[in-house]
């Protein structure tokens, strides 16, 4: 049980005299009554989100950036997905790694964005893959495009 200590006398023993949720249920608010001086105040309880961390090929950490996912994703769906789409794939990556744990390797980031793409559109995901992967000739194009053609669905006419 959390001790809280009343704001008024810095008594720490009170009861919890109403509790309801807050904050588009995001939040639990309580109301509290100190049993020393009998005055009431108000507590909220959140939950603490975990930080993401990414784990660079180097060894070095950084926390996760959502900006750089989406600049990344919208270089290689440059004209190809609107944004209601680009954003729903950031948040779909987001809640992927975060069910991972607290870190996550950066190869990781780049196969869940790579996975998503490729469901939504070819073009965005060879560009992406291009950069994700290093390519550094048509071969390595043409390796991913006979890879892709395996996996999804030829387009209809």
């Amino acid at each position: 049980m959390p001790v809280v200590r009343c704001p008024y006398c810095r008594a720490l023993d009170d009861k919890v005299v109403d509790s309801r949720l807050a904050d588009d249920g995001d939040a639990i608010r309580r109301r509290r009554e100190c049993l020393a001086c009998h005055r009431r105040f108000t507590t909220y309880e959140r939950v603490e989100e975990v930080a993401l961390v990414v784990r660079k090929r180097s060894g070095a950490t950084e926390p996760f950036d959502r900006a750089k996912v989406r600049a990344g994703i919208e270089r290689a769906a440059s004209g190809r997905l609107d944004e209601a789409t680009v954003a729903g794939v950031v948040t779909a990556v987001e809640e992927e790694l975060r069910a991972l744990g607290g870190e996550v390797g950066s190869d990781r980031v780049g196969v869940a964005v790579l996975e998503r793409l490729r469901s939504l559109d070819p073009v965005a995901y060879l560009r992406f893959a291009s950069v994700y992967k290093g390519f550094e000739d048509l071969a390595d194009f043409e390796r991913e495009v006979v890879e892709l053609q395996k996996t999804t669905a030829p387009k209809r006419r």
